[in-house]
């Protein structure tokens, strides 16, 4: 039996995606739909706005979500529990290592490595114990941060965070 709406589960695993509100993020849901002609299930991808004020999450970031007793508004159902995997730091909970995740579902890094090790590894190929930790190119390169506004017209002026 299909829940009628994914606003009815009271925890819900979301993924962020970007959003212009202040005070709340926007959360891609997928929920499985059953097809009670062929009994087989479908996913459907619903759209979540969550209560975020500390800002604990940025885009990409896989997060539980909880529904609000009330709502704060209209389009605002939900609040941000915690963040449980950061973009690109996954880590399987059952064996505890680390996760490459891709188009054709993850691999481990230890896999990653043995393999290229047997086979020689490329000057190309992405160090993780060098890599410097996500966020170092915020003000530089990611302005994900900050609030962003549209520009309406020319005033000559910068206006570095327009869209």
């Amino acid at each position: 039996m299909a829940l009628p709406k994914a606003v009815t589960v009271p925890l819900m695993l979301g993924t962020c995606v970007p959003c212009l509100k202040q005070g709340a993020a926007k959360f891609r849901v997928k929920r499985l739909e059953l097809d009670t002609n062929i009994h087989m299930y479908f996913a459907n991808l619903d759209y979540v706005y969550a209560h975020d004020p500390q800002k604990l999450c940025k885009t990409g970031d896989l997060v539980l979500i909880e529904k609000l007793p009330n709502k704060l508004t209209r389009l605002i159902t939900h609040r941000v529990k915690e963040v449980v995997c950061p973009l690109g730091d996954i880590t399987d909970p059952l064996t505890g290592k680390k996760v490459v995740a891709g188009n054709f579902g993850g691999e481990y890094r230890d896999h990653i490595k043995a393999v290229s090790k047997i086979y020689g590894e490329k000057a190309t190929a992405f160090n993780y114990k060098n890599a410097p930790p996500r966020g170092w190119q915020e003000d530089k390169k990611d302005f994900s941060h900050v609030d962003t506004y549209v520009k309406y017209h020319e005033t000559g002026e910068p206006q570095p965070y327009s869209v």
